[in-house]
């Protein structure tokens, strides 16, 4: 907020946050890597995300006012702010202006007298309200993968290979689930389960090897080793190792040296994939971020 409230005062005319983003940039050392970092949503730049929320708890205090759309400056509030040369401005030095208390605790959050109870706490440094919200998404999906594959590791293996089956459908592999459900099941054709065409004609064929194996049963290089000599015999130049449990350092090793474009996937990465494709999951709540409409007011 300190450089935000700093180089407006600076200009002679009222600043824009885009104005600022690549002067404050350069204040604070940014690499160009660190410029281009986004939201986990990627939909905006993290940088400009952070100035636009840092512009919005200035002008709360009274520190800053909009001047036009899109546009600020520094208040007299704000320069004698300034003038007291503060090392850093945050929630506990905009908490002594009553406006931006009454900002809080209208928006519901704890405020004790003049000051936020637990400044700290209440705002980790550098956390606007989308990382927040997205870190607490981030926490609630952790868990429910954790859960998913509880449940997968716990199915027989011909559920697990159903499973596969269905999530793949939903990424678009196969040409339906008629095809696919000859795919899979049974023993096993030459150490594969199955084929996948990814064309009417099946010329383009993936074969999959479906191993659910439990939490601690680690596949080993031995495992992988076999099912790259059945795609040789196949001359398959695809294939696809899913299983709920993981890897060994030795097995990935062997998937990459292999002349065969072997993927692995590990049960981190299906239940990731179960997630992102709505394969076991539903959605139990939609939260709606709203925003200003400036066609509703430019009118």
């Amino acid at each position: 907020m300190l450089p935000v409230l700093q180089r407006t005062a600076e200009l002679t005319h009222p600043a824009r946050v885009v104005e600022l983003e690549p002067v404050i940039a350069s204040d604070l050392g940014l690499s160009a890597d660190e410029r281009a970092q986004r939201l986990p949503s990627g939909r905006q730049g993290l940088l400009h995300n952070r100035l636009h929320w840092a512009k919005q708890y200035l002008t709360r205090a009274g520190l800053l006012e909009a001047t036009e759309r899109g546009r600020f400056q520094v208040t007299n509030r704000g320069q004698a702010l300034l003038a007291e040369r503060p090392p850093v401005v945050n929630n506990k030095t905009l908490a002594r202006y009553p406006e931006f208390v009454a900002w809080l605790r209208a928006r519901g959050d704890t405020v004790t007298g003049n000051e936020v109870a637990g400044a700290a706490e209440f705002e980790p440094p550098g956390a606007t309200p989308e990382e927040r919200i997205e870190a607490a998404r981030q926490e609630l999906e952790a868990s429910l993968k954790a859960d998913l594959l509880d449940r997968v590791r716990a199915m027989p293996p011909a559920e697990f290979e159903e499973l596969v089956v269905t999530l793949l459908l939903r990424m678009g592999y196969g040409q339906g689930r008629e095809e696919m459900a000859q795919a899979l099941g049974g023993a096993g054709d030459g150490g594969v389960d199955g084929v996948i065409h990814q064309d009417r004609l099946g010329l383009d064929r993936v074969y999959i090897q479906a191993k659910r194996y439990r939490d601690g049963n680690t596949v080993g290089p031995d495992a992988i080793n076999s099912f790259i000599g059945a795609l040789n015999i196949k001359r398959a130049n695809k294939g696809l190792f899913v299983t709920a449990s993981t890897f060994s350092k030795q097995a990935r090793e062997h998937a990459e040296r292999s002349t065969t474009h072997v993927v692995l996937v590990d049960g981190d990465r299906l239940a990731d994939l179960m997630v992102r494709h709505g394969v076991g999951v539903v959605v139990r709540h939609t939260v709606e971020i709203k925003a200003i409409d400036e066609g509703f007011f430019a009118e």
